[in-house]
C-alpha cells in the first residue's frame, strides 16, 4: 500500500517509520526540512507522568496572575483573543473533575511505555546514544506551592505514576547545581529524555530513508478521491499518489481536517527555549521548576529552558521577551549562571504546539475517508507521545485492533462543533 504521511516532524516520522517496518511504500512530504517545528525546540521530555491535562479545577482563578506577572508562564496577544475565546472556553469546560479523571487514564495509556517506544525507533535509526533514563526531578520553593499542585499529583498517583518525594537536602544531593530556595522536590524515575530532539527526528528519518521510505519537500493542500477511495494527495508541486495517507501536520492540520468533513478546534499555543551553551551550571537530569513552569534539560548543544504558552496565532511575528524571561527564571533556579551572557552563548527559539482544549490529541481515521488517519493535537506530549501514536496509526491502516483504546482522542468528540 502506498502511504503519504503529511508532516516531517515527531509524530509524521514516527508515523511513516512503523509503516515502513510493516511493509508499506511511505511518501513524507513536507515544505521544510525534517523536524523543524515543534520536534525542533521542545523540551526533550519523554515523560510518561505527564498525565495531568493543562486544565484543572480551579484553573481559572490562577490566570489572571499569570497574565499579569511578567515572568508568567501565560501571555494572551489581546488582537487574537476574540479568535482564541472559543478555544479558551472548550479549555475551561475541560477542567471538571469528572472530565479531567478521564483525559488523565487516557493519557496514561498514551504515554506508558513512551521511553521504550522511542528507545526502540532509536535502536532502529541507529540513535541510542541519544535517549537517556535518569528520571525527572520537579522542584518547589514553598510548601504552599507543592500543597497548591495536590490535585494534580493526587491524579498522578491514581494512574500509576511512581515518584519520590524529597525534602530539601536530598534534593541538593541529587542535583547540587540548584537553588538553595528549592525545598521540595519530586522524583520520577520512570521517565526519560533525549540529549537532541531534532537530530533524534533526524536519525528517524535517515533511517526511514535508508529502508526505502522516500521524502518530498512539499506543501500538501487538498486530497484527490474516485468516490471515497483516496487517489493522492495535491501539493503545489504535483499529485503523489497514495491508497491511504496521514495527517500529522501539527499545527498546520486543521484546514486538510476541515477538507474531510472533520471541524475540530485545534489552536496554538506558542512555546519558547532558550540555550545557554558551555553553561556554568548543567543538570544530570531535566528538572521542573513548578513554580516557573518550564523545564531544563541538559542537551549536547547546552542547557535548554524551555515553555511557557502564548496565544497569538500562526503567523504573528515571536517576540522575543518571552526567551529571555525563561533566561531570567533559569538564573533564579541555576546560581551559578552568569546574569549576563554574549549573543554568541546563547539561542532562542520559538515554536507553535499543537492544541486541543481538552489536552488530549486527534488521533483516529477521517470521516470522508477510511484510508486518511489522524496524528496531531498533542499540545505538550508530542515528543513523549510520538512513537505509540505512529504505532496506532499503522494499527489503524493496517486494520489491525489498536494497542490501547482510541475512543478519547476520537475526532468525532467535536462533531457538536459542525453543526455551530
Amino acid at each position: 500500500m502506498k502511504v503519504a504521511v503529511i508532516g516531517g516532524g515527531a509524530l509524521g516520522v514516527s508515523s511513516a517509520s512503523w509503516l515502513l517496518r510493516d511493509g508499506h511504500e511511505v511518501t513524507i512530504i513536507d515544505p521544510d526540512p525534517i523536524a523543524q517545528g515543534s520536534s525542533f525546540g521542545n523540551a526533550g521530555c519523554l515523560n510518561l507522568s505527564s498525565v495531568v491535562p493543562m486544565s484543572l479545577p480551579g484553573n481559572i482563578s490562577k490566570v489572571p496572575g499569570w497574565l499579569l506577572d511578567p515572568l508568567g508562564p501565560l501571555a494572551i496577544r489581546w488582537r487574537y483573543l476574540p479568535q482564541i475565546t472559543p478555544w479558551l472556553i472548550r479549555f475551561l469546560r475541560a477542567g471538571t473533575s469528572a472530565r479531567v479523571g478521564e483525559q488523565a487514564a487516557a493519557l496514561r495509556d498514551l504515554l506508558h511505555d513512551s521511553v521504550a517506544l522511542t528507545s526502540e525507533l532509536a535502536q532502529w535509526a541507529g540513535a541510542q546514544d541519544l535517549i537517556r533514563r535518569q528520571g525527572h526531578l520537579v522542584v518547589y520553593r514553598s510548601r504552599e506551592a507543592f500543597e497548591g499542585d495536590a490535585y494534580g499529583w493526587r491524579l498522578r498517583r491514581d494512574n500509576g505514576i511512581v515518584f519520590d518525594t524529597l525534602g530539601q537536602d536530598e534534593v541538593w544531593q541529587l542535583e547540587p547545581s540548584l537553588s538553595k530556595d528549592c525545598r521540595i522536590g519530586l522524583y520520577f524515575p520512570g521517565n526519560g529524555h533525549t540529549t537532541n530532539p531534532n537530530r533524534l527526528i533526524n536519525s528517524w528519518a535517515d533511517a526511514f530513508q535508508r529502508d526505502g521510505g522516500t521524502i518530498t519537500r512539499a506543501r500538501a493542500t487538498a486530497f484527490e478521491f474516485e468516490g471515497t477511495t483516496l487517489r493522492g494527495v495535491l501539493s503545489n508541486h504535483g499529485t503523489i499518489a497514495a491508497d491511504a495517507a496521514v495527517i500529522a501536520a501539527g499545527a498546520y492540520s486543521k484546514p486538510l481536517a476541515g477538507q474531510l468533513g472533520d471541524v475540530l478546534p485545534l489552536d496554538t499555543e506558542r512555546g519558547y527555549h532558550v540555550i545557554v551553551r558551555e553553561p556554568e551550571a548543567m543538570p544530570r537530569l531535566p528538572v521542573m521548576d513548578a513554580e516557573g513552569k518550564f523545564v531544563a534539560t541538559p542537551m549536547e548543544t547546552g542547557l535548554r529552558l524551555a515553555g511557557t504558552v502564548e496565544f497569538a496565532g500562526l503567523d504573528a511575528a515571536p517576540d522575543w521577551r518571552r526567551a529571555d524571561k525563561l533566561l531570567t527564571l533559569g538564573q533564579r533556579l541555576f546560581p551559578a549562571l552568569q546574569s549576563r551572557y554574549s549573543e554568541d552563548r546563547l539561542s532562542r527559539w520559538m515554536g507553535r504546539r499543537p492544541s486541543m482544549p481538552d489536552s488530549l490529541p486527534v488521533i483516529g481515521l477521517s470521516r470522508r475517508c477510511p484510508q486518511i488517519a489522524y496524528a496531531f493535537g498533542h499540545g505538550h506530549v508530542g515528543l513523549a507521545a510520538c512513537a505509540r501514536t505512529g504505532l496506532l496509526v499503522a494499527e489503524l491502516l493496517g486494520e489491525r485492533t489498536p494497542s490501547i483504546s482510541l475512543k478519547p482522542f476520537s475526532p468525532r468528540r467535536f462533531d457538536s462543533l459542525a453543526s455551530k
